[in-house]
């Protein structure tokens, strides 16, 4: 039952969004984005190239070198945030559309995210007059006054991904915008929606012309934005093979990064928890957006002695996901994002079928749906950790269980990995979550469940990343940190004498 077709929610599908205005692309080219549960068009978008990169770039650098905007109060500019967060309320159902169209999430799931995004931007824009952007310290160097200031680091190019990109968009641009960044978005070719929407909601918003920028490329003209002497950090949200690359550009030119790369997070079942209750959790989240979810649990490791009892238990649970249309609501899972990526997981199944594991259940594409780009919830047993399917991310709906020795095993083994975004430890015994936890090398470790908070901080250890994305940890990478050294204490901090 896929939704009747309606209007396109943002009005400038084949312009980019450079300097405050709606332009053409110089390249004069276009990318169509396919609907993943029809393999229709959904929409087609302009698409950028190097001359549109640096026009974007100059307008960013031009918007914070003489703009306004980096001179403004932190307070003055969370008022434009906060008008961003009524205007995104405003929009949630846009953004609940537009999402199932251009990565096969579940529109229910798309609903209830897109109503909590404003909250991100309220969060920082909430820290203007909360985070101490200006400290005083003792100084030994013979100033009167020793003043800490964290200035915006500049320039930010954010470059977002297909899966989660409303999301992603605002753990970079809201943090950039109250630190005093201008900030060019370069959206997914296959999801560039959620971006054109926000351009939109910035214009609308009253943002001086350049703050916000947003165009849609691909690799060639991506590359030219990471290269772009005018580019001060980018924040990178994508696959660790991308991740690499963009980070040794930068180091030529000592460029400052965030990176939030992928994962191949372990949920570790102590043999104090019941296996039934662990594989009712473990699947029924592995579903969510398809398992195009960077930190899913998708290595489950179980002593040897129960590993078939969670192997049966855990197909039986993910053999009953009713994979379907993402608008239908009794859909529990729908397609992934694209062609190639449904060509990417099966490539995956079927090395896990070669290498001999046992197959619980999926492994293929749903017989009743004939068109789309859908593959079946899969769970493949008597994992090899070495293995292809237990060491690269997959980044589709395919769990591999792990049997391990003991205990101490038990966590080797999660630690046996090349990444280090999230982890789950399943036991009763909330010391024992807590000694394991601080034993796995992984940005997040929670407690019998998946666990993610932003509030916090999200990233990861080893190649999942470097920084943190989220609260206050996410706010610091798009500052400078500066020492002030003065014979006396500047008039804004000076306090009042008290009253005669």
């Amino acid at each position: 039952m896929t939704q009747a077709p309606r209007d396109l929610p943002f009005s400038h599908a084949d312009k980019l969004f450079i300097g405050g205005e709606w332009v053409a692309s110089s390249s004069g080219e276009t990318i169509d984005v396919i609907a993943p549960a029809t393999e229709e068009l959904f929409v087609r978008v302009a698409a950028a190239g190097e001359d549109d990169i640096n026009r974007a770039v100059a307008a960013a650098r031009e918007a914070f070198d003489t703009g306004p905007w980096p001179r403004m109060t932190h307070v003055e500019r969370a008022g434009y945030m906060k008008e961003m967060a009524r205007l995104l309320e405003e929009r949630a159902a846009d953004v609940a559309y537009i999402w199932p169209n251009e990565m096969g999430i579940l529109h229910s799931t798309a609903t209830a995210h897109a109503a909590s995004v404003s909250g991100l931007y309220k969060y920082y824009a909430g820290l203007a007059t909360r985070f101490p952007f200006e400290e005083e310290h003792r100084t030994f160097s013979g100033a009167k006054v020793g003043l800490l200031v964290r200035e915006p680091v500049g320039v930010v190019g954010a470059i977002i991904p297909w899966n989660g990109p409303i999301s992603l968009i605002a753990f970079k641009l809201a943090p950039a915008l109250i630190a005093g960044c201008t900030v060019v978005i370069k959206a997914s070719p296959e999801a560039p929606g959620h971006a054109l929407l926000m351009a939109e909601i910035a214009q609308a918003a009253g943002l001086p012309p350049g703050v916000v920028n947003v165009v849609t490329a691909d690799r060639g003209p991506s590359e030219a934005l990471v290269r772009h002497p005018g580019i001060d950090k980018i924040a990178f949200t994508g696959s660790t093979v991308a991740g690499k690359k963009i980070a040794s550009i930068l180091g030529g030119r000592m460029a400052r990064y965030t990176m939030e790369l992928g994962g191949k997070s372990a949920a570790v079942i102590m043999d104090d928890y019941d296996v039934e209750a662990a594989a009712r959790t473990i699947a029924a989240a592995a579903p969510d957006m398809t398992g195009q979810v960077c930190a899913s649990l998708t290595r489950v490791i179980v002593s040897r002695n129960r590993h078939n009892q969670l192997l049966d238990a855990l197909s039986a649970k993910m053999g009953k996901v009713q994979v379907g249309d993402p608008f239908d609501p009794a859909s529990g899972m729908g397609p992934l994002s694209t062609a190639r990526q449904r060509e990417r997981v099966e490539s995956y199944i079927a090395k896990g079928k070669a290498d001999g594991f046992t197959l619980g259940t999926g492994g293929s594409r749903p017989a009743h749906l004939n068109r789309g780009f859908y593959v079946e919830p899969t769970v493949f047993g008597h994992v090899d950790n070495g293995s292809a399917i237990a060491q690269e991310e997959i980044f589709g709906p395919v769990l591999s269980v792990i049997p391990a020795d003991s205990e101490a095993d038990l966590l080797a083994i999660a630690n046996d990995s090349p990444f280090g975004l999230n982890g789950s430890i399943f036991t009763n015994d909330i010391d024992r979550a807590y000694a394991a936890g601080r034993e796995l090398r992984s940005g997040t470790v929670g407690h019998n469940s998946i666990r993610m908070d932003f509030s916090i901080a999200f990233g990861g250890f080893k190649q999942s990343g470097v920084g943190r994305e989220g609260g206050i940890e996410g706010l610091r990478p798009y500052l400078e940190t500066k020492v002030l050294l003065l014979d006396g204490m500047p008039s804004h901090r000076q306090k009042e004498a008290p009253d005669a």
